[in-house]
């Protein structure tokens, strides 16, 4: 017995040894790497493994998910360094002038090396390949990896996106059979709606890094501030028949990128072209992706100081395996190794020069410091602006630890204005805002507010104007004089009225934060009005849309209802007033006609795949987490057989919608009856030249017959031309993403809280006459106010045309909205026209 029981605690002390000791993806997944996807949780479940058996990595989380999965950072590097790791991030930051204090020379021969695998979900095979990637990081075995780590902390964070990506592996193991069907037709290709590229809320992450509106990004860009690396790799998928494309990127780079960053470009491309040379992989670069917006996994970390690289492997809706155009199978395996080899092949780069790389650090956040690359030196906002605005806006500065402060005394400066395009002489006063160019984070603080970003080609990949005086709807200047603030800029709380039981309730309606404010108290049950005039009273002025919120509306939930307005001014920092009295010093005592009765929207939003995933996205985080108003989500391939009565608002986010006229004229039936109708975009379509809708392309008969005519000579001119050109020639009719100049009639509740002016971000050609028979209310007339790149061709057709327009009919009202007013949640001042759109009927 003794000998046998000897033997089994052997036998169980070997099983442990092993099952202690590092294993490879192959080992420990129930699939061979690169053979299937691999749901989120067991990839998560693998990092855990490997941290806890190699004493080369340490796991970080840094938060959770919508649907609250894990997000989590690995850091690797030698154990030494890890043994540092606190160290090592204050030294880099103090090289980069983020932090005080001197920098260590014993660490300043390191640089870190940051890799993203799938901020777009369904661009699984980044995430796939990371799996390998950190294996062999620290896999004893490996010697090129134990050099690279001697010199070199790679941060990588294994999947952006979780919810997105489990999205799109639960759906394909759910579709594919016991073996993948190569067919692009098959079932296991046809991704449905909404896809897995978007997070919960259909966002677009990798468009979102600056403007930081989702909860992955705000979470994730608060630990990459807090490293700053040298060298940035955003990993993703691209259409399935293209060949891998790394550094360096397309034109246009934006003007502030140095030389360094663009020459150390092509040399990691030339070192990742080496190892897929001795494969015979095919690759490009130079194409298709550039570096200008300013919201990418590549530009945002290029504008602090890093090397950012985009890495795009074909893949996109292959599965596990696909037949190519060229006739061959792209397999699940063969994109795992592309994303592989090159990650690898780009810490190796780094590694071998991290001294050329921490200098040009050190040297970009110098040049920010004494030599700002841009032609303004300083930005003005008007301390006159509405306090939510000038709020919001230095809260995304915060975000993006862009500094900021107050002017502090009275001057003068030479200034472009951002509401006139002029040069005007600019009294600063001590109240304003000031952001100088002279900071660390100078380079990025001029590229999200310079007025017009510097285009050396038109042919982009994304929006082509997002300076933030024009999202947020700021009075502000921009001057090549150097101003620099002269003490911090705070903001002093609203008081709460201390009247014990006032006639009524006032507040202001000038930004989003007043939407939010009013969304919370309406769903409560408070019974609100707003001013359909100016007014005064008590020796104070009223601008129109001022909510009133009054005892006599609300008797049956007083005193509840005092307690929810003053809780929810409290929340939102709300301007709020109170009055003794309903008799008006001027304009309408409260009683009045003049003053419109609120009615509770009850709100339902349209979706499916009628409609654009990220568009309908930025409608439902609107009202689910922006106002945290109840809202119905509707598949509008339903509409058929759904009863619209429980509803008066009925949201139509932009897309392609197959309404019959059936349909159409129950939602027409439905709005006479008192609803109200919101499209947005691209979903007018659907409704112009419709039977009971007032929405037209053109005026009259003779405009549109002037421009089938002008078409028609187009055409004909064009049929001898190059070949060759025909992609710069389409650009003529093109608007990437341009910022227009609109005229606001402010006298409309859907211009109400708005300046005369609004700024549209404008992201195509659509464009419609002014409408009869309705409120033009924002409109673009015969001389253009541009900022960003439009063709010719699109810029006249965008003369004289409506961008904002309300048309009653019978007791509601169809509000079409031309361009997107909440385009990525980052577009501030339109989310003040949604609320008009929503609240103020």
């Amino acid at each position: 017995m003794r000998p046998l029981l000897l033997l089994l605690l052997c036998f169980f002390s070997l099983l442990q040894v092993s099952k202690a000791q590092l294993q490879s993806p192959d080992q420990f997944l129930p699939h061979k790497w690169g053979e299937h996807f691999t749901p989120h949780e067991m990839q998560v479940s693998y990092y855990q493994h490997v941290a806890a058996n190699s004493k080369n990595i340490i796991l970080q989380p840094y938060g959770y998910t919508n649907q609250k999965r894990l997000l989590q950072l690995a850091f690797i590097s030698t154990e030494a360094n890890l043994a540092k790791l606190e160290a090592i991030r204050q030294n880099n930051l103090r090289r980069a002038g983020l932090l005080e204090g001197n920098t260590d020379p014993s660490l300043d021969n390191l640089s870190i090396v940051w890799l993203s695998y799938s901020v777009h979900g369904n661009e699984a095979a980044g995430a796939e390949s990371c799996l390998r990637v950190v294996y062999e990081l620290v896999n004893p075995q490996n010697r090129s990896t134990k050099d690279w780590l001697n010199n070199t902390l790679i941060i990588i964070d294994p999947c952006i996106n979780p919810d997105g990506n489990s999205r799109y592996t639960h759906w394909y193991r759910n579709v594919v059979g016991t073996s993948p069907n190569v067919n692009f037709n098959a079932r296991e290709h046809q991704e449905p709606w909404p896809g897995g590229r978007v997070n919960h809320y259909n966002f677009d992450l990798n468009r979102d890094w600056a403007w930081q509106t989702q909860v992955e990004t705000r979470q994730r860009l608060i630990k990459y501030n807090e490293w700053m690396p040298q060298v940035h790799v955003d990993v993703h998928e691209q259409g399935p028949n293209s060949p891998y494309y790394f550094a360096p990127a397309a034109q246009p780079y934006h003007r502030y990128i140095t030389q360094w960053q663009r020459d150390f470009q092509v040399q990691i491309g030339k070192n990742n072209a080496r190892y897929f040379d001795q494969e015979g992989w095919l690759y490009f670069t130079k194409e298709v992706f550039d570096l200008l917006y300013p919201s990418y996994g590549d530009t945002y970390p290029m504008y602090n100081g890093a090397i950012g690289m985009t890495y795009e492997q074909g893949g996109i809706g292959a599965g596990l395996a696909l037949t190519l155009r060229n006739g061959d199978t792209l397999k699940l395996k063969d994109r795992v190794m592309h994303h592989y080899t090159a990650s690898l092949a780009t810490i190796e780069t780094a590694s071998k020069n991290t001294a050329q790389l921490n200098k040009n650090f050190i040297e970009f956040f110098q040049r920010a410091r004494t030599n700002p690359p841009g032609q303004y030196k300083s930005f003005v906002i008007k301390g006159t602006n509405a306090k939510g605005r000038i709020k919001t806006f230095c809260e995304l500065l915060d975000r993006n630890q862009v500094k900021y402060g107050k002017a502090g005394k009275t001057s003068s400066l030479t200034a472009y204005d951002y509401q006139t395009g002029k040069t005007v002489t600019l009294k600063v006063e001590p109240n304003d805002l000031v952001v100088s160019a002279y900071q660390t984070r100078g380079t990025l603080a001029q590229i999200l507010l310079e007025p017009a970003a510097d285009l050396v080609d038109s042919l982009t990949y994304d929006i082509t104007a997002w300076a933030l005086p024009y999202a947020y709807g700021l009075e502000a200047y921009a001057s090549t004089q150097r101003l620099d603030p002269d003490g911090n800029y705070t903001f002093t709380t609203n008081p709460i009225p201390s009247n014990a039981k006032p006639y009524a309730y006032l507040a202001s309606w000038h930004s989003s934060t007043n939407v939010k404010f009013l969304a919370a108290i309406l769903k409560k049950g408070v019974k609100v009005r707003y001013a359909q005039s100016p007014f005064s009273v008590e020796g104070k002025s009223y601008g129109r849309g001022t909510l009133v919120i009054s005892e006599g509306d609300n008797r049956k939930m007083s005193p509840a209802y005092r307690q929810i307005v003053e809780a929810a001014a409290r929340q939102f920092d709300q301007e709020l007033n109170s009055v003794n009295t309903g008799f008006a010093d001027s304009g309408s005592d409260f009683g009045s006609s003049n003053y419109s009765f609120i009615q509770r929207p009850e709100v339902a939003i349209l979706s499916g795949d009628q409609t654009s995933n990220n568009e309908f996205g930025q409608v439902w985080y609107y009202f689910d987490q922006e106002l945290q108003y109840p809202h119905t989500v509707l598949d509008a391939n339903r509409l058929d057989r759904l009863d619209l009565s429980a509803y008066n608002t009925l949201i139509m986010p932009e897309g392609r919608y197959r309404l019959s006229d059936a349909v159409l004229e129950k939602i027409s039936t439905w709005v006479s009856a008192g609803g109200r109708l919101i499209a947005i975009g691209d979903a007018l379509g659907s409704l112009q030249e419709r039977k009971g809708f007032a929405l037209t392309r053109f005026a009259n008969d003779d405009d549109k017959k002037k421009a089938e005519r002008a078409a028609d000579e187009a055409t004909m001119a064009a049929r001898l031309l190059d070949y060759a050109g025909e992609e710069r020639r389409a650009q003529s009719s093109n608007i990437p993403g341009a910022i227009f100049k609109v005229k606001i009639d402010n006298t409309h509740p859907l211009g109400f809280g708005l300046s005369d002016t609004y700024f549209s971000l404008k992201t195509n050609d659509l464009a419609y006459q002014p409408l009869k028979g309705a409120a033009n209310v924002g409109t673009i007339g015969g001389q253009l106010m541009v900022s960003g790149f439009a063709g010719a061709k699109a810029k006249e057709k965008q003369k004289n045309t409506v961008v904002f327009a309300q048309e009653q009919k019978g007791a509601g009202a169809v509000v079409y909205l031309v361009d997107n007013p909440l385009f990525r949640a980052f577009w501030e001042n339109g989310k003040l026209v949604m609320g008009n759109a929503v609240f103020m009927r």
